[in-house]
């Protein structure tokens, strides 16, 4: 371990930054960010490492990973406070930064977000990259942790948007530290609840999940309840059974969700809200939305990365859906099967869906907007149907018995 005591950072006190540079493929970085008193205010240790997919100039795509820690600084790191919060900042490389937010309340901290920049100009990573430009990703994480108590994830936990996969393990971590001294109270993240094995030094040998279902599998998923909240209140409320249907080589893999097994978490902005959803088998299950003609919400966005029975990792994602369109002010509601056709290779069956993104009141869904399916109209049809055929016999039998009364008048006896 190499350690580095560093100057004072306005308005934060000493930081202590310590690199650990035996890890293959991967940042191993511990951080002891001290305040005025040289009181410890924020402590971290974790490893991580970055795998980035661009477009080249001959239009394929490249795969590189970032495995250089020793040119790690930390310029931005504060302790924070009520108002501003606290922020781990690193930067490394040649353009790279990374930054983890939190926030604090009365009895909790909040690891808020994470953020990740990376910069195509740099020819010695992407010596071929077609566009050359710094990129940033933007993750949501909305963990809450109680105050005094360090977060520990020795397991694998993996974050993704699109074209960049993060992989963070052996992570212990305590914002807005009490009294100095870093606790020795645990809050595990649910992985390590259920790990029994031992989490490898790097990302390279993903474990294998357990198999949660076959492909001959088509019994309807059980109905799970999901809520986000914010300093409001509950902000995003849903409730669904969801059928995950995976293409690959022809052969269709059919999970139902569990509800109890999974977590959820998410965030809610004026114009989208997320709600994410991760098990044992799943990195993460996105559902964003988005406010349109500043009147109607919709689903815009579906992202997904997930393990299959075989070992390997399923990942996908489109942000340019439409579907569960409704009024700001309502909630959407589909009892019957849905389809959701995010890819090729990746559709969601829904049941018994219920959804209100948007203007939450009281922890409580509002007026329904109901789905075609659902709607009492489409009853009519076949009614109507009926009807029309109804008095179409009628019209005939009447024709034909005016018809015959006639014939039987023009004939008289002489």
């Amino acid at each position: 371990m190499v350690c580095f005591r560093l100057s004072p950072v306005p308005g934060s006190g000493l930081l202590l930054l310590c690199l650990l540079l035996g890890a293959v493929s991967s940042y191993a970085l511990e951080l002891n960010l001290q305040d005025s008193k040289n009181a410890t205010c924020l402590y971290a240790k974790w490893q991580m490492n970055f795998t980035i997919s661009y477009e080249t100039t001959s239009k394929s795509n490249k795969t590189v990973t970032i495995s250089d820690p020793s040119s790690a600084t930390y310029n931005g790191s504060i302790c924070g406070d009520h108002q501003n919060g606290s922020k781990i900042e690193v930067q490394f490389g040649s353009g790279f930064s990374w930054t983890a937010k939190f926030t604090k309340d009365v009895s909790t901290y909040l690891i808020e977000s994470i953020s990740f920049s990376y910069n195509t100009n740099d020819s010695t990573t992407f010596p071929d990259a077609k566009k050359k430009e710094i990129f940033t990703v933007h993750e949501p994480v909305a963990l809450k942790i109680p105050l005094d108590e360090i977060f520990r994830c020795n397991s694998i936990l993996t974050l993704g948007m699109k074209d960049v996969v993060q992989h963070y393990w052996a992570v212990h971590v305590q914002a807005f530290v009490q009294n100095g001294t870093v606790s020795t109270k645990e809050f595990l993240c649910n992985e390590d609840k259920t790990s029994t094995t031992v989490v490898p030094i790097t990302p390279t040998t993903l474990p294998s999940p357990t198999p949660t279902t076959t492909p001959a599998q088509k019994e309807k998923p059980e109905i799970g309840s999901y809520s986000v909240n914010n300093t409001n209140g509950t902000c995003l409320m849903a409730s669904m059974g969801l059928q995950l249907n995976v293409t690959q080589d022809k052969v269709v893999t059919v999970i139902n969700i569990n509800p109890n097994t999974t977590d959820f978490t998410g965030s809610c902005h004026s114009q989208t809200a997320l709600l994410r959803l991760n098990s044992s088998n799943i990195n993460y299950l996105d559902f964003v939305f988005a406010v349109k003609n500043e009147n109607r919400f919709y689903l815009k966005e579906v992202n997904v990365s997930m393990y299959l029975v075989n070992g390997s990792v399923f990942s996908t994602a489109n942000n340019n859906l439409s579907y569960w369109d409704a009024p700001l002010g309502s909630s959407y509601m589909c009892n019957k099967e849905q389809t959701i056709s995010v890819s090729g290779a990746f559709q969601i069956n829904t049941f018994y869906l219920r959804v209100q993104p948007f203007n939450v009141k009281e922890g409580k869904y509002s007026t329904a907007e109901e789905c075609s399916v659902d709607s009492d109209l489409n009853f009519l049809i076949p009614v109507a149907v009926g009807v029309a055929l109804g008095f179409l016999i009628i019209v005939v039998f009447i024709s034909y018995m005016i018809g015959r009364r006639k014939s039987r008048t023009g004939y008289q006896s002489v």
